[in-house]
């Protein structure tokens, strides 16, 4: 078939990887998908898709969330966009490109995006079953399902980037991973031998097997031909149940070789400095396939997002809005298999007369060097276990730095000297290496576009959209650009304070004080001293004195004298306020796990006084319906059978759902329901700044949604990994990986130190998704706060939660044993026996639901079925209601 052009221009685009998307992106920024006709061949199943973060799908990131193509986009823009149907033939006489599915289509402009194919160096048995390559998606989800079926151990070909992330996520898939690579060191290209030796130790100490220096010689094989081992250069043989090759990429150029496009001898389209082909100025080629005007093919997505942009330009005779692609920096900051590594700049110091500055810590895996000119100026350097200086000295490259070149090595309270700001950098200096976003764009983004926020410049420059290695320094960029501007950004929690809640809770640890009024007369704004607060801060000081309450010596019981006046709504009452003025209890049911007769009470209480009942998302049962004065009769019943808060009208700790795990299931690896219910009642009650959602899953399949959680915890052969910052709802997010394969106890430890760091430095109503988002340095932080205890504050954390544990009481059952607190549990205080008139029910498929037009008329209706059960019920328990729950309260 053939794809008739229309009358406008044609730009026929093979291949949509990263640089492909970015190239769509630049062409609809300069009004060309308005002009155009744009037609993209794409090879892969799917759109494209961060290759960057590959790695991630092993830690639960799905191919939807690694998507960069917003359908939206296509649409508005009238892409013509056919995935799975890549181009096979290129006429370029008659200006026609044909795809596998018979399609051809016309263009005026062709640009190659092809990228690039793995290598897979020739030796005998290299198709062997159970060898892959480790590029796509595709080969991803193939490498998981044989793991899953006849692996225990695997060996990857190649130790650079990719080898690295492929055993980490070998070792995710809790196989035995080996590292094959015949440079002398990991990382050859971008380290140097001490960064790689740092490297290497650290890669070890994670029990990865690496062995430098040898080659693959064989892949050795059974009788059905699938992989048994390896033999190497040095003869020695390694026993392995699958091999990954990562041995490097080669342009895919075969589409530019067949059509009699000039390519170089190693391979690599060959282009001038505008990205057009040398061999036929209407065809472009950008990103892997390319072979740059200097003779290098570029492998890093920055390089192709420039090339992207400059082809973009030529094509819309804009050439004096972006310069010609001449070459490009090679500089990077990746975490590989938890390790922070960068390099930049002339980073093996390949400049004559240039000398090393160089900080190595073998104990703590850290390795750090600058290569300074004979002129003082910083030429590249090697950053391995702390890249977070990346940002600033790459900037600062080729420029002599403001601070001596020891300070800028050496760890923070060393004593090294100065650290440096983004004041230091100059307005030309490269923030965003991705998208060649400047310092000077990024301070006009402020100070021209009046941009107050990181997201706000990010949507206007695009810095820190790709890899996100510069998001740190753009942050401190923009606060310094913002206070420069004399912008005044109130960070108060509210007219009452000043401080945000961050700095209150520091307040309420550090001096001990125990009352809202006590905190607000000393730290209030003036205006506030003496006052009464207001609704947003009386919950979130309430919330933070309940968190610390033991060690503060607080009451944490929230109804106890001046915290009762704090609470919200849902708080006053220790049960969820419903649309017509009724309740709904929810009891706790650790882990999902509930015994027969259990189940039993909670249907006779149900029954008895006629509430609806539903099992909830978290695996608990919820009973609809009870008005405010039978509230501690219902818990009294549910006290007295075993039962307590379930904490569903808290911002605490809703539920830990597990699935059934090994015991029972037969994919289980671990005992989920065991440690759902250790967790559970460990952190039960603790207040937080939002609720608090977990689940345990036993196995990879993760059926108890983990990954959509505050914290989430999966199974492995080697033990549990725990996952932090998920979100369900309206606005979801995967969890983050934290940290893996760890035993119960340092699973315990973790959590207890991510919970109460997340309580200490989260804002108000702040999901653990959105303050991973936003605290600086992400996730990152986070782990070396928790995991590597970079602020010494570990143990603390600790003491804090074991503290909550100590301490922990049943708010119903505090309740119901105290005829003081009873007092309140009424709807009219001038009337304490009179119930809601405008609370009632009508029967729905069994069961009832509220008399929504009750509530508009204000009144009971005379005859109501609902308003019978509650008025019989009322008249059987409300004579003694006193001495029933004090007389239960005594039995228990």
């Amino acid at each position: 078939m053939s794809a008739t052009p229309e009358a406008t221009p044609t730009i026929v685009l093979v291949g949509h990887g990263m640089v492909g998307q970015r190239f769509l992106e630049a062409l609809a920024e300069r009004g060309l998908t308005a002009t155009h006709r744009v037609v993209v061949l794409c090879e892969e199943p799917r759109p494209a898709y961060d290759r960057v973060q590959l790695t991630s799908y092993f830690s639960g990131r799905t191919p939807e969330e690694l998507s960069l193509t917003d359908e939206e986009f296509i649409d508005a823009h009238g892409i013509e966009l056919y995935v799975g149907d890549p181009a096979e033939t290129i006429d370029r006489a008659a200006r026609k490109v044909t795809a596998r599915s018979g399609l051809v289509v016309d263009y005026d402009i062709l640009v190659l995006a092809t990228g690039s194919y793995p290598f897979v160096p020739p030796v005998p048995g290299k198709d062997a079953e159970g060898c892959f390559v480790y590029r796509t998606i595709e080969d991803l989800l193939a490498i998981e399902e044989y793991a899953k079926r006849r692996a225990t151990s695997g060996a990857v070909v190649g130790g650079g980037l990719l080898g690295l992330e492929a055993a980490g996520a070998l070792k995710g898939l809790g196989l035995d991973a080996h590292i094959v690579e015949f440079a002398p060191r990991l990382m050859p290209v971008q380290v140097d031998e001490g960064g790689g030796a740092a490297l290497l130790r650290t890669i070890e100490e994670m029990g990865l097997s690496v062995h430098t220096g040898v080659a693959t010689q064989e892949i050795l094989t059974d009788a059905a031909g699938a992989v048994t081992g390896m033999r190497l250069s040095d003869g020695s043989e390694l026993a392995t149940d699958m091999v990954v090759f990562s041995a490097g990429v080669r342009p895919r150029d075969q589409l530019a070789r067949d059509c009699g496009l000039t390519v170089g001898e190693r391979g690599g389209i060959a282009v001038d400095e505008r990205c057009r082909t040398v061999a036929d100025p209407r065809v472009f080629a950008i990103g892997e396939c390319a072979l740059a005007v200097d003779g290098r093919v570029y492998g890093l997505v920055a390089p192709g997002y420039e090339q992207a942009e400059t082809a973009a330009a030529t094509i819309a005779e804009d050439e004096a809005g972006q310069p010609g692609f001449t070459g490009a920096d090679l500089s990077t900051k990746l975490k590989l298999l938890g390790v922070d590594v960068a390099s930049f700049g002339d980073a093996h110091g390949t400049a004559e007369d240039c000398l090393d500055v160089v900080y190595s810590d073998s104990r703590a895996g850290l390795y750090k060097k600058l290569v300074i000119g004979r002129d003082g100026r910083l030429l590249g350097g090697v950053l391995v276990g702390d890249a977070e200086a990346y940002g600033m000295l790459r900037a600062l490259t080729g420029s002599v730095p403001p601070v001596s070149p020891e300070s800028l090595v050496l760890p923070a309270g060393s004593g090294g000297g100065d650290r440096l700001g983004p004041s230091a950098l100059p307005d030309e200096a490269v923030i965003c290496s991705c998208h060649n976003v400047s310092k000077g764009t990024i301070r006009g983004a402020v100070t021209e576009h009046r941009c107050t926020t990181v997201p706000e410049v990010k949507k206007c420059t695009k810095a820190g959209t790709g890899c996100g290695s510069c998001v740190q320094v753009l942050g401190r960029l923009v606060t310094a650009e913002l206070e420069v501007s004399g912008v005044e950004v109130d960070k108060g929690l509210c007219g009452c304070f000043a401080q945000t809640r961050e700095e209150l809770y520091e307040i309420v640890l550090a001096l001990r004080v125990d009352t809202y009024q006590d905190l607000l007369d000393r730290y209030g704004r003036d205006g506030a001293r003496g006052g009464e607060g207001c609704e947003v801060c009386k919950p979130a000081v309430a919330s933070i004195i309940a968190s610390l309450a033991p060690t503060i010596g607080a009451s944490g019981y929230v109804l106890d004298g001046e915290q009762a006046a704090l609470q919200d709504s849902n708080d006053h009452f220790l049960a969820n306020l419903q649309k017509n003025g009724s309740y709904s209890v929810v009891p706790r049911v650790p882990g999902g796990e509930i015994t027969p007769e259990g189940l039993i009470v909670i249907g006779e209480i149900a029954r008895d006084f006629g509430l609806y009942t539903k099992i909830t998302g978290g695996q608990r049962i919820d009973m609809f319906g009870a008005r405010v004065e039978q509230l501690p009769l219902i818990w009294a019943r549910l006290v007295d059978a075993g039962f307590e808060s379930g904490h569903a009208y808290g911002k605490a700790l809703r539920t830990v759902k597990s699935c059934v795990g090994r015991t029972w299931c037969r994919y289980g690896v671990q005992d989920s329901v065991r440690m759902a219910i250790d967790l559970e009642l460990r952190y039960r009650g603790l207040r937080s700044p939002h609720k608090l959602k977990s689940a345990v899953s036993g196995c990879a399949r993760e059926c108890a949604e983990a990954r959509s959680k505050d914290f989430g915890v999966i199974a492995t052969a080697g033990g549990w990994n725990l996952y932090v910052g998920g979100n369900g709802g309206a606005t979801p997010r995967h969890a983050d990986l934290l940290a893996q394969d760890l035993s119960d106890e340092k699973l315990i430890r973790l959590t207890d130190r991510f919970l109460m760091f997340y309580i200490r430095t989260a804002d108000r109503l702040e999901r653990t998704s959105a303050w991973l988002e936003r605290i600086p340095g992400g996730l990152d932080h986070v782990r070396e706060v928790v995991v590597e205890d970079s602020l010494g504050i570990c143990e603390e954390l600790e003491s804090l939660m074991a503290a909550h544990v100590a301490n922990y009481r049943d708010e119903w059952a505090e309740t119901i044993g105290d005829p003081e607190k009873l007092a309140r549990f009424v709807s009219f205080v001038n009337a304490p026996g009179t119930p809601d008139p405008v609370v009632g029910f009508v029967p729905e498929r069994g069961q009832i639901k509220p008399d929504l037009p009750l509530l508009s008329i204000g009144m009971r209706p005379t005859e109501d079925l609902a308003e019978a059960l509650a008025e019989d019920i009322t008249e059987d328990l409300s004579e003694n209601l006193s001495e029933d729950l004090l007389e239960g309260s005594a039995r228990r």
